[in-house]
């Protein structure tokens, strides 16, 4: 081999690491976007364990401020309603996104209460090759006692806005997908009064035993 060919080589390898590099550099400011918004969240949790049992509301507000930019709360609420959202009012509709948002925050609260220390991990982010507003986020959840669990979010987002996390899904579990179906049930069980559903969706979440979906899935 010549120098010259050498020299080729050589060039041709830096240029194909820089477009290698160049292309994954989106996903990577992705992985690293998701991993700061969820170490912080985890740091919150983590400082305010008994702060919900205090003053539940200074709980549902900082909850809040943490996830407001990061999780779109309203987004997911709507496609939770699905068909039945075209049945409400804009107050409705906003009333619901506030007793969603609660209901998690009272399912994170009761998680942290019982939970022993754990780590999250935020191992890959994939766009969409066919729309690259769209991608998935890999994460694993590990436990004090060392289970290990795979959490998935699905982030979206629009032209010039930061990203958005608009679903989970937790061992294969699509939480959205579970919320979906539960509020078409309590739509099914209540004749098709959606402001009881909306006033008893607390209660709904509650019996919804998501922990027994993932173990058994």
């Amino acid at each position: 081999m010549t120098a010259l060919t050498r020299q080729l080589c050589l060039i041709l390898t830096l240029m194909a690491v820089f477009v290698t590099q160049a292309q994954a550099n989106p996903e990577e400011d992705l992985r690293q976007y998701v991993d700061e918004n969820t170490q912080r969240l985890v740091e919150k949790l983590s400082a305010e364990r008994g702060l919900y049992e205090r003053d539940p509301e200074a709980f549902y507000q900082n909850m809040n401020d943490a996830l407001e930019g990061f999780v779109d709360f309203r987004r997911i609420a709507a496609r939770v309603m699905g068909r039945y959202a075209r049945q409400t009012t804009r107050e409705q509709r906003d009333e619901f996104v506030v007793r969603f948002k609660r209901s998690l925050f009272d399912s994170y609260a009761q998680a942290l209460v019982s939970a022993d220390d754990f780590q999250i991990r935020v191992t890959d982010a994939t766009i969409n090759p066919r729309d690259d507003n769209r991608a998935s986020v890999a994460m694993e959840v590990v436990t004090g006692s060392g289970d290990r669990h795979s959490v998935t979010y699905s982030m979206y987002r629009k032209e010039g806005s930061d990203w958005m996390m608009e679903n989970v899904i937790v061992e294969g579990v699509n939480i959205g997908l579970s919320f979906r179906d539960r509020f078409a049930q309590e739509m099914e069980a209540s004749g098709g009064q959606v402001q009881k559903v909306i006033d008893d969706w607390s209660d709904a979440v509650e019996s919804l035993n998501l922990e027994e979906e993932v173990n058994n899935s």
